[in-house]
C-alpha cells in the first residue's frame, strides 16, 4: 500500500496561523505508524511538520516528552506549533544527517557515533523517569505476544500461547528490580540524528511511546538494531562501556537478554502485523536479521524456559522471513 505524501487538508491554515503561511511543504517519510512528515522551507528557515492524525495518532506524548527531554538538556526538537485537532506539529528541523547512513557511507564512524549513543542513555539514566506509565508486566506480555498473534498465524502453525506467557513470566523477575528510567523506545540509527550534519550532538526522534522502565531496553534497541547489522563485537564492547561507566552487574547482564528476547519476539510480530493488516510487505524482509539476535538472546541460561518454548513449538525452519514462509 503507497503511503499518500500530499499535505494534509489542514496544513496550509495551520502554517498560517504558526507564522509559516509563505512556506513550501515537501514530503519527506512515513514510518510504521500513521504519521507523515513533511519538510517546510521558507527562505532561509526550514521546519518540519509531523502529521499525527486522530483518532488514530495522538502528538501529545510526543510534546510532552520532548518538551522534558529538552529541559534535562537532551536535543528533542523544539516544539515551534501545535493543531491537536487536527494532529499537525511544527517541529525543529535537525536535518538530514541520521546516523544510520552516516555510519554506512563512513563505517570509520561506527565505534565513535555509537559511543556517542551509548553516552547519551547513561547521561539519560541519570535522570528520575520522566511522568510517563510504567513499563509494566502487562506490557511486556501484549508486546511478546504479537509473535503468537501475528507471526505464527501468517506461516500456518498453532502453538502453545499459555505456556508462552508462562515462559515470560519465568524469567522477567530481572526486569522488574532495576529503578525505572526513560525507557524511548525505538532508540536506534534511523532515529538518531547528528545536528548540523556531523557534530557530536545527537538528536532524538520517534519518542513518543516512551514509558519507565529498565535501562537495558534502549541498549537492545541500539544494539540489536532490527534495520541494520550490529557487528557482535561492537555490542559487546557497547555493553562494557554502559557497564563500566554505570556500574551495572550481572543482573543487568540478565535482563539485557531477558529484554533483548522480549523485543525482538515483539519485532517479529509488528513486522508481520505490518504487512498482513497494514498492507506494508517491506517488512517481513528484515524479520530474518531480528530472528538473529532473537536466537542468540535465547541461548543466554537466563532465557531458558523462553528457549525450550521455541524449541518446542517453533523449530529453527519456520524462523525467517513470514511472507516468504507463508508462500511456500
Amino acid at each position: 500500500m503507497a503511503i499518500d505524501m500530499n499535505p494534509p487538508a489542514a496544513a496550509s491554515a495551520f502554517l498560517t496561523e504558526v507564522g509559516w503561511e509563505k512556506a513550501r511543504i515537501v514530503p519527506l517519510a512515513g514510518d510504521a505508524s500513521f504519521r507523515r512528515y513533511f519538510r517546510v522551507i521558507d527562505h532561509d528557515r526550514s521546519a518540519i511538520l509531523m502529521d499525527a492524525p486522530p483518532p488514530q495518532e495522538d502528538p501529545r506524548p510526543f510534546i510532552d516528552l520532548a518538551r522534558w527531554l529538552t529541559d534535562k538538556g537532551f536535543a528533542a526538537p523544539r516544539i515551534l506549533g501545535e493543531n491537536l485537532d487536527h494532529g499537525l506539529v511544527l517541529l525543529q528541523d535537525f536535518g538530514d544527517a541520521r546516523m544510520r547512513e552516516t555510519v554506512d557511507a563512513a563505517p570509520e564512524s561506527e565505534l565513535r557515533l555509537y559511543e556517542s549513543a551509548v553516552d547519551l542513555l547513561v547521561r539519560l539514566h541519570r535522570h528520575e523517569a520522566a511522568p510517563v506509565r510504567p513499563y509494566d508486566d502487562k506490557e511486556y506480555h501484549r508486546e511478546a505476544a504479537l509473535l503468537t498473534d501475528w507471526y505464527c498465524p501468517a506461516i500456518g502453525i498453532e502453538v502453545d500461547a499459555e505456556a508462552y506467557r508462562a515462559a515470560w513470566d519465568a524469567v522477567l523477575a530481572p526486569v522488574r528490580e532495576a529503578r525505572p528510567v526513560t525507557v524511548l523506545r525505538d532508540y536506534h540509527a534511523e532515529n538518531i540524528m547528528l545536528i548540523d550534519g556531523g557534530s557530536e550532538t545527537l538528536g532524538l526522534l520517534d519518542f513518543q511511546d516512551a514509558l519507565a522502565g529498565h535501562p537495558a531496553y534502549d541498549l537492545v534497541s541500539l544494539l540489536q538494531d532490527a534495520r541494520r547489522d550490529v557487528p557482535r563485537e561492537l555490542e559487546t564492547a557497547m555493553l562494557d562501556r554502559y557497564r563500566r561507566t554505570t556500574g551495572a552487574g550481572d543482573a543487568f547482564d540478565i535482563a539485557y537478554h531477558v529484554l533483548g528476547a522480549q523485543r525482538n519476539a515483539k519485532i517479529v510480530g509488528i513486522f508481520t502485523r505490518l504487512w498482513q493488516r497494514d498492507g506494508k510487505p517491506r517488512y517481513p524482509a528484515l524479520c530474518p536479521r531480528v530472528w538473529r539476535y532473537l536466537d542468540r538472546d535465547l541461548s543466554h541460561p537466563a532465557l531458558k524456559p523462553v528457549a525450550d518454548w521455541f524449541d518446542a513449538n517453533i523449530p529453527a525452519h519456520l524462523r525467517g522471513d513470514p511472507m516468504e514462509l507463508a508462500s511456500k
